[in-house]
């Protein structure tokens, strides 16, 4: 029997060039993390926020390091909204290769007090968004697929969805749990069209969302395995992987980014504070 031939891994394995990203939620936060990282290995990256002003100057921001950004506004919320976003991106662009799922939203309330209008504006925007973004952009997502070049479909998780957060978040941990579910199902849905869906887990990172982290970053990094909080890089290298070559056969999965918080420490006996 003869042996396998030794292959090298391909230089251009991670390349983005050419190819055309969405980024929800993409003017700050965890969302710019990832988008400056599309930008820099050469994708075409259009970000969202609600705000006209602060999507725009990011925008400009990632343009000046010699890369493209462009900024559209967008209101996620429910099946219109996400028909305007496709309608304004088809304006533009006439295929999508990569769509990542980054806009959250996060409520923290005692459960005695938690109201169903925290708990339905957290799943609006973390389950509902991605299901109908994600559906209003099939076609631009199909046509921007391949056998040799899937589409990529990345939804933005959370490790709240595998463990236990100290904060009484409810609906943010139960909308991530979704998510995870729902990267699976569209995964096995959208797999013979060329698409793949798969999902990043952060940790702990610096954002308006995560205060602890962004405040507190020495004192959460002694709950953290690895001694510290996630840096842009850490995330905008897992996107990338997802977003290229090198994550085409990733069909499904959620790939956690956490410093080793949710496997380390499953009971959460010193849990993260922030969603």
């Amino acid at each position: 029997m003869g042996s396998e031939p030794n292959v090298a891994p391909r230089r251009d394995l991670f390349d983005l060039t050419g190819r055309v990203a969405l980024v929800t939620g993409g003017a700050r936060g965890v969302g710019r993390m990832i988008a400056e990282g599309l930008v820099a290995y050469g994708a075409r990256v259009y970000i969202t926020s609600r705000d006209r002003v602060a999507g725009e100057t990011t925008a400009r921001q990632m343009c000046a390091t010699g890369g493209e950004c462009r900024s559209l506004v967008a209101e996620l919320v429910g099946a219109a909204g996400a028909r305007a976003l496709a309608d304004a991106l088809r304006e533009r662009e006439p295929a999508l290769h990569v769509l990542v799922h980054n806009a959250g939203a996060a409520e923290v309330a005692a459960f005695e007090d938690f109201t169903e209008l925290q708990w339905d504006r957290v799943m609006d925007v973390n389950v509902r968004a991605p299901f109908f973004v994600t559906q209003a952009l099939l076609d631009l997502l199909c046509a921007g697929a391949s056998r040799e070049r899937p589409a990529k479909v990345i939804h933005v998780s959370s490790v709240d969805a595998i463990g236990l957060n100290a904060c009484e978040a409810y609906s943010y941990g139960a909308s991530k749990a979704a998510l995870n579910q729902l990267t699976r199902q569209l995964a096995a849905r959208l797999i013979d069209r060329n698409i793949v869906v798969s999902a990043i887990a952060p940790g702990a990172f610096a954002s308006d969302m995560n205060r602890a982290a962004r405040d507190r970053p020495e004192r959460l990094a002694k709950r953290v395995p690895a001694g510290r909080i996630g840096t842009p890089d850490d995330i905008a290298g897992a996107a990338i992987y997802l977003a290229s070559r090198a994550g085409d056969y990733v069909v499904g999965g959620t790939l956690v980014v956490d410093g080793g918080f949710a496997y380390a420490l499953p009971t959460h006996g010193q849990p993260l504070e922030g969603a």
